[in-house]
């Protein structure tokens, strides 16, 4: 999603105060808070299908799975932002009593645009770094086929890259696999992505 900067310096509880009855969301960094723009109908394609993916096979186990309406805090930076898809295993710890700010996810998904690709990729990626709990990072592309997993490996975070339908995201910190066929299912794809991977 597009991220709108509204200037000003906030503290935490006053962005808090403030995104609880928020008609949009925002995000917040180093005092300041980001409106978030719409995403686009290809983001909510992607997100969905792995949120559905991901429900049926999470189904009866320790494992809690949100959408882009969960708010994660990643304590030692003071980030709040909302990832596309959650998924914490295990018991899930949240800031305060509102269990709206989850402090410990183990996977976390984030659908890419134009406008938050470098940001995603970069500097929110090194916020996350700092979870202790995360486990896997994975990037997924709307404009081509094209899914980058990050395992955490020690204090190394190994990457994966996936461009072709008959791959098959793999997801060993909770035991999941999704295909990239279904990742992708709804989205026409640009005719130079198709010919690329032919």
């Amino acid at each position: 999603m597009t991220r709108l900067a509204v200037k000003r310096t906030y503290t935490p509880e006053e962005y808090l105060t403030a995104e609880r009855t928020a008609l949009t969301k925002s995000e917040y960094v180093n005092g300041q808070i980001y409106e978030m723009a719409g995403a686009s109908r290809e983001h909510n394609f992607i997100a969905g299908d792995v949120f559905g993916e991901l429900r049926s096979q999470l189904r009866g186990r320790r494992c809690e799975l949100y959408m882009s309406d969960m708010r994660v805090r990643v304590s030692p930076t003071g980030l709040y932002t909302y990832p596309d898809v959650v998924v914490v295993c295990g018991r899930p710890r949240f800031e305060d009593a509102h269990v709206d700010v989850l402090l410990n996810p183990t996977v976390i998904f984030e659908v890419l645009s134009s406008s938050t690709e470098a940001y995603d990729r970069g500097e929110k990626f090194a916020h996350y770094r700092y979870l202790e709990s995360l486990q896997e990072y994975v990037l997924i592309a709307q404009e081509r086929m094209r899914v980058e997993h990050f395992a955490r490996m020690g204090s190394q975070w190994l990457l994966t890259a996936y461009s072709n339908p008959d791959e098959i995201l793999a997801l060993p910190s909770i035991e999941c696999a999704v295909p990239l066929s279904e990742i992708y299912a709804r989205v026409e794809l640009s005719t130079e992505d198709v010919l690329a991977r032919e």
